[in-house]
């Protein structure tokens, strides 16, 4: 499956206090990062922000407080001799590490497997008379592959792609188009890989009616079989009726 394997999380936590009506804002910010379920490069960081000039931080990796500025360096030096600097080296363990399964159940395992769409769309101003859409919506995480085939092959020339688009619900979509030139006999696929999916979920076009014939035979089709539900609802009521009336004039 040809998509990044690795990913990256972020857990950010804000605390922030606003002071009078001159618009001084402190604020800070403490983030657990890693892009591995093992943890072997999680670090802990935890920053001071002063009218969003960042003048301290603490950084697992380099194990002591940093100063940026005047006031930073100062503060910086005397909390890395003091009680404050014991605290910070045990959030890595506390904060990230204790975590960051929790994370990983509720958010990061999560998969949603994508609903794929094949159509025929009208192609723009080019060499070739025909244009395909693949497309893809709902799924989750963001990483997606839509590959192209004709004939068992892939193709790579004549395709466009969006990125993945964000819906603004969690999930995603993406199009993919193939501008092509028909041919007679051909088997023009397009194969979706995600994480969700056991095996890459395949679309194959069927060339052998326009799209728009299709949806009239299916229309006409539904009719017919609504039409024959009808007519036959009809001849029962009509049997029961005459059913009725035959009993009553014997009597």
């Amino acid at each position: 499956m040809s998509m990044p394997a690795a990913f990256y999380i972020g857990l950010t936590l804000f605390w922030a206090t606003f002071s009078g009506t001159d618009g001084y804002f402190e604020q800070r910010v403490t983030q657990c990062r890693y892009s591995s379920k093992d943890l072997v490069d999680i670090e802990y960081i935890d920053s001071y922000v002063f009218n969003k000039v960042e003048d301290i931080r603490f950084n697992s990796t380099v194990g002591k407080y940093v100063g940026y500025t005047e006031h930073g360096v100062k503060n910086a030096d005397a909390w890395n001799k003091g009680p404050e600097l014991v605290q910070e080296l045990g959030n890595l363990e506390r904060v990230c590490k204790s975590n960051a399964a929790l994370h990983y159940s509720a958010v990061l395992d999560k998969t949603v497997e994508p609903q794929v769409r094949l159509s025929s769309v009208t192609p723009p101003s080019g060499r070739h008379p025909a244009m395909l859409m693949c497309s893809a919506y709902d799924f989750y995480p963001k990483q997606i592959s839509v590959t192209w085939l004709r004939d068992g092959h892939e193709v790579k020339s004549d395709v466009t792609s969006t990125e993945e688009l964000a819906n603004g619900d969690w999930y995603y979509q993406i199009h993919s188009h193939l501008e092509y030139t028909p041919r007679s006999g051909e088997k023009i696929s397009c194969m979706v890989e995600h994480i969700s999916l056991t095996e890459p979920m395949m679309k194959h076009w069927d060339p052998s009616l326009p799209e728009v014939e299709r949806n009239k035979i299916a229309i006409g089709a539904s009719g017919l079989v609504l039409g024959a539900i009808l007519a036959l609802a009809g001849l029962i009521y009509y049997k029961k009726k005459s059913s009725v009336l035959y009993s009553t004039w014997k009597e």
